[in-house]
């Protein structure tokens, strides 16, 4: 997924374009294991427990490990990530067994992007203070961070105390790579120390060199020489490659050649990825994924798993 002064493409699942919150679901292993042979660099599973009809999208509707667990067994190459598990909603033993297991099972591949939720409604039917999550998503990310980085960690926390006890499997390279997405009511200093990527919605071309030069200062003040950005993008896919883009809700209706343009554009700010999202598009989704993989992937190639630590 990730290179510096590279920017790769992923897909979010539903890989589906539909009305109301709902995605039929019923060739999304087909379309994932396509897009795998076609090179994407990664698809991106969410995690949505209710069903809320304000909010206007369940995802792939599917709990995110058992899917997960699926789509490792249909693919080979693809990185498998989330955006994102909602750390604030889940005990991080549940978290660290599901992620280590799939990260085993898929030999490596996950990529666990992770949030402080921002679905009110689910917080109280989880028995939690919404005003609390960034207190607990911390809590709940270090406490994930001991189990899957020592053995038999000794953990005294407000989440749980661990004794005489570990967590298997561990991560198959040792530790599972992080994205943290959007703020998660944190500064970006705290977000640079604690994880490995940064997730962040941001579209515009002139807002995005503010918040990638914000990024880039919060990096190095945490003394890392460089950590990936990514972000997603809906996109209504035109049939005429030179269609000028259109705004729309998170991103935008172009053709392909604009589109391009547009992710030379991000490239050049300093994005690395970009996972899109065909929700609100007109076209087929599978005919939109397989256009873009001819026309739009060589300019944007995934990196050689085969080069992967």
């Amino acid at each position: 997924m990730f290179a510096r002064d590279r920017l790769t493409l992923g897909l979010f699942f539903a890989i589906d374009n539909y009305d109301g919150d709902t995605p039929d679901m019923s060739r999304q292993v087909e379309l994932a294991r396509r897009a795998d042979e076609l090179g994407y660099a990664a698809l991106w599973t969410r995690d949505v427990p209710l069903r809320d009809p304000s909010f206007g999208d369940v995802g792939q509707i599917y709990d995110p490990w058992v899917w997960l667990g699926l789509i490792t067994g249909a693919t080979r190459d693809i990185t498998l990530a989330t955006g994102s598990i909602v750390f604030p909603l889940n005990h991080p033993i549940t978290l660290a067994k599901a992620a280590a297991s799939v990260d085993n099972l898929s030999g490596g591949r996950l990529f666990l992007g992770i949030a402080s939720g921002d679905r009110a409604v689910e917080f109280p039917a989880f028995g939690q203070e919404i005003e609390r999550r960034g207190e607990l998503f911390r809590e709940s990310l270090a406490y994930f961070n001991r189990l899957i980085g020592e053995s038999f960690p000794r953990i005294d926390s407000p989440l749980g105390k661990l004794a005489n006890a570990d967590l298997i499997p561990k991560p198959l390279h040792g530790r599972i790579p992080i994205g943290i997405t959007g703020h998660c009511r944190q500064d970006p200093e705290w977000i640079a120390a604690n994880c490995d990527a940064w997730i962040m919605y941001s579209n515009d071309p002139t807002t995005q060199q503010i918040v990638m030069s914000t990024w880039r200062d919060a990096v190095s003040a945490s003394g890392a020489d460089f950590k990936p950005f990514a972000q997603p993008l809906h996109i209504d896919l035109a049939e005429d490659p030179d269609e000028r883009p259109a705004p729309q809700r998170s991103g935008f209706r172009l053709g392909r050649n604009l589109l391009i343009e547009l992710l030379e554009r991000y490239r050049a700010t300093g994005v690395n990825h970009v996972a899109l999202n065909f929700k609100r598009g007109r076209r087929p989704a599978a005919e939109v994924m397989e256009e873009i993989a001819q026309e739009v992937l060589p300019h944007f190639p995934s990196h050689d798993p085969s080069s992967r630590d």
